[in-house]
């Protein structure tokens, strides 16, 4: 399947047994919102699942895309993104956990054709505070399929307080032969589906307080689903990075790690361009410009002559597209570029600075200080050129 028929398959599963499409959301959360990207699919749900009526009812499925940094130093593997797409399906107090478990192994099997030995689940197991998810234990023996108990890796929250509630996980086998061990023993399970049970809301002193009802929130990457349909072992394989992989491959050609962590930065930084974000020193635009600084360094390692502005339109386009946004191509690649010539001079101005003062690269926090509030130099910026100064003094 590629990216459009598998979003259809999903909502329409979905949507034959009662839920509603709901639109998804753009990275940028509305205003008052203390999130500064959207990171999940629930996110913009939060006060339905919380309590508060949903005007299209009860059982409802979408997609949103999402943003997450906390993973940025896992990308370049198999299935970390920075941006991605959340397929989501949620009940509002309508049915529970088990039920969703049984949902998605039907999903998984007869709608994508999965075979269910090469799936594994795990559990919550039981905390200090909350017993262990029996019923999901027993739905999944119940179902046949190996099922883990564990401790924080099948809990969700929302963060230090709100929502939260224990959680399933479906793994998908992506090695060679038949599977083996179990995803907290082998990193060849790499999870797809998550359901969780939100039953409980945390209060500022950690305590839990069961909310008014119990909801179930279900979230899988469209490009980890992509991944396992199409048999591969990485989601840079897919149908979705293929436009990025084979142009720069062709233009630049960099090693594997690069190549997937150029097309996961600059893909990204479209997407964040596409919903409204500039590059800036504060905020949500200084994620894109760390984001996009980031990639251009990887960009540039073996060669720096490389620029932006050979990225086509085209290529833009279909990224926008996919994850349908208004924005001519021409606009977001104007923007890359102009970011592009700013980080040069900003280097530029950096070596020479860090050369003439600091030749042996030994800086103290009053040095960092003084070359962010005198120069402008960033602290993470300064600590990449010292490390690039050491690197050739040795």
């Amino acid at each position: 399947m590629d990216m459009n028929t598998t979003i259809r398959t999903f909502i329409e599963f979905y949507r034959e047994r009662g839920h509603r499409l709901i639109e998804g959301s753009t990275l940028v959360p509305p205003d008052g919102d203390p999130v500064m990207f959207t990171t999940a699919g629930m996110h913009p749900l939060t006060r339905y699942l919380e309590g508060d009526p949903h005007p299209l009812g009860r059982q409802l499925v979408g997609i949103q895309r999402c943003l997450r940094t906390t993973d940025l130093d896992e990308i370049g593997d198999n299935t970390h993104l920075t941006v991605f797409q959340m397929l989501g399906s949620w009940s509002l107090g309508e049915y529970d956990g088990p039920q969703s478990l049984r949902f998605g192994l039907e999903l998984l099997c007869e709608g994508f054709g999965l075979r269910k030995e090469r799936l594994h689940a795990t559990v919550f197991g039981g905390d200090e505070q909350v017993g262990p998810d029996v019923r999901s234990l027993e739905t999944w023996y119940e179902l046949g399929l190996p099922v883990e108990p564990t401790v924080e890796d099948n809990w969700w929250s929302n963060g230090p307080t709100g929502p939260c509630g224990p959680d399933s996980e479906i793994f998908v086998w992506t090695g060679d032969g038949r599977p083996v061990g179990t995803p907290t023993t082998d990193d060849r399970w790499a999870e797809i589906w998550n359901h969780v049970t939100m039953r409980y809301h945390r209060l500022e002193d950690g305590s839990l307080q069961p909310l008014t009802q119990s909801s179930v929130d279900t979230g899988m990457g469209l490009e980890r689903l992509m991944m396992a349909t199409h048999g591969v072992r990485s989601v840079f394989e897919t149908d979705v990075f293929r436009p990025w992989l084979f142009e720069l491959h062709n233009r630049w050609q960099p090693d594997t790690r690069s190549l997937r962590i150029i097309s996961d930065h600059l893909r990204s930084s479209v997407v964040v361009i596409g919903d409204g974000v500039r590059p800036s020193s504060t905020g949500r635009g200084y994620v894109l410009r760390r984001l996009l600084r980031r990639g251009l360094t990887e960009m540039w390692r073996d060669d720096s002559s490389r620029t932006l502005s050979e990225l086509s339109e085209d290529l833009i386009g279909d990224t926008l597209s996919r994850f349908g946004q208004d924005i001519l191509p021409s606009v977001v690649r104007d923007v890359l570029v102009a970011e592009e010539r700013k980080f040069c001079g900003l280097l530029s101005r950096g070596r020479s600075l860090l050369q003439r003062l600091y030749p042996e690269g030994r800086l103290t926090e009053q040095d960092y200080w003084y070359l962010h509030d005198t120069h402008g130099l960033p602290r993470d910026l300064v600590t990449d050129l010292v490390t690039e100064l050491v690197g050739g003094l040795q």
